[in-house]
């Protein structure tokens, strides 16, 4: 049987640019990129398709680069990055009365309890993307980061429920179908780029990940190792470079490229006595441009995305003093010169650059460890995260079925009984009904051998 790991393809489907990556997990755990395409992005507005037609072209432009870079790839599925300002979050909470109270919690309880919570009233016209637990409670006991194997009567967990636009997710689904591809999770771009630029450590100290885009600006905070809270601020590059454009009156190709090679997130860094010479536009005299005014207007834009990450943080209580890992900058409109001041002046926090290199193996693309392809590398990421869990439950599944002694061969060695399971726990399981016993077995070995049909196809 292949043990090999799945080819996981992330798309990021952006206002500026969409990307596809695929890539495959190594003996060490690092992402070896086998194929990477990309495409300009016209169909796309402040992270929502709004046209359709041009978003497919542009999907299909970016998916036939990727299979130019390797052509034995074969793409049938995708992880699908989400944004825009539709999206929206919620705190629940859920529980969940065991009938076994006497054996361990399962994993199988914990999806119950997840799968419960996609009932949670929602307004019409949205529905849910993902449903994320945070700290858990076994009866009397809180903040339980992991409950498998306690027991107890009673467990539950506060859960943060992410929304979106029912028409918005459709436009998304219909453009990756329009494509060719099949949508196999849609995830939220924040939980992508914090999931391929934030470490364990990060995690524990509590951090605030800034994904500063092309159409959106995506807000994730980690407090105490759990997912605290996520927003999508509506501005970001594309508003910094149409605010360029229309401030010092020029086109739009020339302020993206000022603001690039030029801009700076800090007028006061800014040299007062250097210009910038622009070419007339059919026979009109040339332009001269300060670098000092490129970077007040970038600074004013870069300010007013700052005041609301620091307006959700407090939002949360999560003010100064608590985020000990500060904040991590990512996205293309991260790489902008002097930001990383301007973040720490305007939060009060400590703040950083996020690479996502640190999770690609050695001798990838060195354009792929840029902040640009965070959210991207972070989709790959996710995919395995649910691919790793599902074997896992496969596999707890399968240790936990016990051949009953009616069907073992007494010629064969008796396979011994693990040292944990009680003798009491060992006669219930010989008891039960053998029809069920080879229901279930047939069921799970029916599920690996799809499982692994898939991943060959």
């Amino acid at each position: 049987m292949n043990n090999e790991k799945p080819i996981i393809v992330g798309l990021d489907i952006g206002t500026t640019k969409i990307a596809v990556i695929a890539g495959r997990k190594n003996e060490f755990g690092k992402l070896e990129i086998l194929g990477f395409g990309k495409a300009s992005s016209s169909g796309v507005k402040h992270g929502q398709v709004l046209n359709i037609d041009e978003t497919i072209k542009a999907v299909r432009t970016a998916l036939d680069n990727c299979f130019a870079s390797n052509p034995n790839l074969d793409i049938k599925e995708v992880y699908v990055g989400v944004a825009g300002h539709h999206i929206k979050s919620l705190q629940t909470r859920g529980d969940i009365v065991r009938q076994d109270t006497d054996g361990e919690i399962t994993q199988k309880e914990i999806d119950q309890l997840v799968a419960d919570q996609y009932k949670t009233y929602i307004p019409a016209g949205d529905q849910i993307i993902d449903v994320i637990p945070q700290e858990f409670t076994v009866d009397n006991f809180q903040n339980i980061p992991n409950p498998i194997g306690y027991g107890g009567v009673k467990v539950g967990a506060n859960f943060h429920i992410i929304t979106g636009d029912k028409n918005a997710i459709k436009n998304i689904n219909r453009s990756v179908g329009k494509a060719g591809l099949q949508t196999k999770d849609l995830v939220l771009q924040p939980l992508a780029s914090s999931a391929a630029v934030m470490g364990q450590e990060d995690l524990e100290a509590g951090v605030a990940i800034v994904d500063i885009g092309g159409g959106t600006t995506d807000l994730a905070v980690f407090y105490e190792g759990i997912l605290k809270h996520t927003a999508v601020i509506p501005f970001a590059g594309e508003n910094i470079t149409n605010d360029i454009k229309t401030g010092l009156g020029v086109l739009k190709t020339q302020a993206e490229q000022m603001k690039v090679q030029f801009g700076s997130a800090l007028a006061n860094e800014a040299k007062s006595n250097a210009f910038i010479t622009i070419p007339g536009l059919r026979g009109m005299p040339a332009k001269e441009i300060s670098v000092k005014n490129l970077a007040n207007i970038i600074q004013a834009r870069i300010s007013e995305i700052m005041d609301f990450v620091t307006y959700h943080l407090k939002q949360v209580g999560l003010d100064n003093r608590m985020l000990n890992g500060g904040i991590i900058l990512t996205g293309g409109g991260s790489q902008l010169k002097h930001l990383i001041q301007l973040t720490e002046y305007a939060t009060g926090l400590p703040a950083r650059i996020g690479y996502p290199n640190e999770h690609l193996a050695a001798g990838h693309i060195d354009e792929l460890a840029k902040p640009t392809y965070s959210t991207c590398i972070g989709l790959i990421l996710k995919g395995y995260d649910d691919y790793e869990h599902d074997r896992k439950q496969f596999e707890m599944d399968f240790k936990n079925v016990e051949v009953p002694e009616l069907l073992k061969n007494k010629d064969e060695e008796v396979t011994e009984v693990k040292p944990e399971e009680t003798v009491s726990e060992k006669e219930m399981v010989r008891r039960k009904n053998l029809t069920g016993f080879w229901g279930k077995f047939k069921d799970r070995i029916i599920d690996l051998f799809k499982e692994e049909e898939d991943k060959t196809l």
